[in-house]
């Protein structure tokens, strides 16, 4: 049984294609996404609706409160144990999403240690915190500005007593697994993230952010997502909504291009382009591919 892993970023049709796929292949669909796992994150996330499902079953979505802490050594014991249990039932495990730490974890021989403390480092800017990972782990590769990895890494350290860089890492696969990645020219991908948060406008995003704003918790599962926190200074009266709105997409463009970026480095993937006037022609080039790699 193989695994089908769908990647890319946000807005190239990640969910529709994973919904396509399930029917075809009698699949059930695993979350790859480090944000979607939360409950009330729903529309800047960019979450699954109930009707997008199309009563496809969906793991791994809204298992934890905004108040937990999950962590890539929680996400690959609890996808794994899906995979094995969707495999032993006939099914084929679709993992879906933009997360390339959890997929890679999931999929990779890769070994995290559990770790059991957590600091707060609210207190600290991304410079400062980064200069603290630099004095443990001077071969870091993470970024300075990837400031929940940096903090994963502070916590690894302490955790276990070694830096992550050190961690033996692999590239040996655990499953049978098809990479099918979705993309699109750049000028329209970012032409479709700005409209996309536009329409998260329309569909309520001031309102989940104001409602998670009231509760005053800065949890990194708040302050990770691009959406929420961007919109923090219009609720303080400190910024209007048109700046906050162009900072949302301003960075989700940036993302999108990290994303790119991790995913050719990291895996090798299979990418399509997203015909978005006609999605059928992607789902049956796809799906052309994958049956001859079955």
């Amino acid at each position: 049984m193989k695994v089908i892993c769908i990647v890319g970023p946000t807005g190239v049709g990640k969910t529709k294609l994973s919904i396509e796929l399930a029917k075809v292949y009698n699949g059930e669909i695993i979350n790859a996404d480090s944000t979607q796992v939360y409950k009330g994150l729903d529309i800047a996330t960019a979450k699954v609706t109930e009707e997008e499902k199309e009563n496809i079953k969906h793991h791994l979505f809204d298992i934890k409160e905004i108040t937990e802490d999950y962590t890539v050594y929680d996400y690959q014991r609890d996808a794994r144990s899906k995979i094995e249990e969707l495999i032993k039932n006939d099914k084929t495990p679709i993992l879906v999403g933009g997360t390339g730490l959890y997929i890679k974890a999931c999929l990779y021989d890769y070994k995290f240690e559990e770790e059991t403390i957590k600091q707060d480092y609210s207190n600290y800017t991304n410079e400062e915190l980064y200069k603290k990972l630099l004095s443990i782990d001077p071969n870091t590769e993470i970024h300075v500005n990837n400031r929940k990895r940096v903090e994963r890494a502070l916590d690894y350290y302490y955790s276990n007593n070694e830096a992550i860089s050190s961690k033996e890492k692999t590239d040996k696969l655990l499953y049978d697994v098809v990479f099918i990645g979705l993309t699109t020219d750049r000028e329209n991908l970012y032409d479709r993230i700005n409209k996309r948060v536009d329409i998260m406008v329309n569909n309520g995003l001031l309102i989940e952010a104001k409602k998670i704003y009231d509760t005053n918790i800065k949890t990194k599962a708040v302050l990770t997502p691009i959406g929420y926190k961007e919109l923090f200074p219009y609720f303080e009266k400190e910024s209007n909504l048109e700046e906050c709105l162009e900072l949302i997409k301003q960075r989700s463009r940036r993302y999108a291009k990290k994303q790119y970026t991790w995913f050719n480095n990291q895996m090798k993937i299979n990418w399509f382009n997203t015909n978005y006037e006609d999605f059928n022609k992607t789902v049956e080039e796809i799906k052309k591919f994958i049956g001859g790699n079955l």
